[in-house]
């Protein structure tokens, strides 16, 4: 199984094309934050045609309903999001207002999450890992079975999926021993942009 050693710059030329990753985005101060501001939302288990899941979630921005496929403006992301959002815009080297949807989650002891592609709805997907050390896996089939990758996500640690790591394949992590929280901004694509409802 391929894998690399994680670094505090650039991946140069990426391991993976399409994927960019560095550590310590944010501060500890910044982390303690933000995990304490997650952890005072109203946070709700995850939902997939009608199976709960044991992540709990919110968003903001934009609101995607799993049971029923249906894609809604939802909550604005509140104010101390958007310095967040700025860091790690500007790691994804895009515009901060292009990232208007903000996915919080807490995994607790035994949570994961499985193979899954974001929704094309989305573009680019910029994700903050917080709390403790977790590995995302990454996957694509290929004849007889699949090519396999993995990056370590450390706490503070931000990555960016685009291109032939956002579309060609699937990404999960596996369920935690220990606590982790993510923050995770994404982009609309052009489908997004077609069905979102007018302002």
């Amino acid at each position: 199984m391929s894998s690399f050693v994680f670094r505090s710059d650039l991946f140069d030329p990426p391991a993976l094309p399409g994927l960019r990753a560095r550590d310590a985005l944010i501060s500890l101060d910044a982390e303690r934050d933000l995990m304490a501001a997650i952890d005072a939302l109203d946070l709700q288990p995850f939902r997939f045609q009608g199976w709960l899941g044991k992540r709990l979630t919110t968003s903001f921005g934009w609101r995607y309903d799993f049971d029923d496929a249906s894609f809604s403006r939802g909550t604005p992301l509140p104010g101390w999001l958007l310095p967040l959002r700025d860091q790690a815009a500007a790691f994804a080297g895009l515009p901060a207002g292009e990232f208007e949807h903000a996915l919080l989650t807490r995994y607790d002891p035994g949570a994961g999450i499985g193979w899954h592609r974001d929704r094309p709805v989305f573009e680019h997907v910029v994700g903050v890992s917080l709390g403790n050390p977790a590995t995302m896996r990454f996957r694509r089939r290929r004849p007889g079975g699949f090519d396999r990758f993995a990056v370590p996500l450390p706490p503070r640690s931000v990555y960016h999926l685009s291109g032939e790591a956002r579309y060609g394949w699937e990404h999960s992590i596996a369920p935690m021993d220990l606590p982790r929280w993510s923050i995770t901004f994404r982009s609309l694509s052009e489908k997004g942009r077609a069905l979102s409802p007018a302002s």
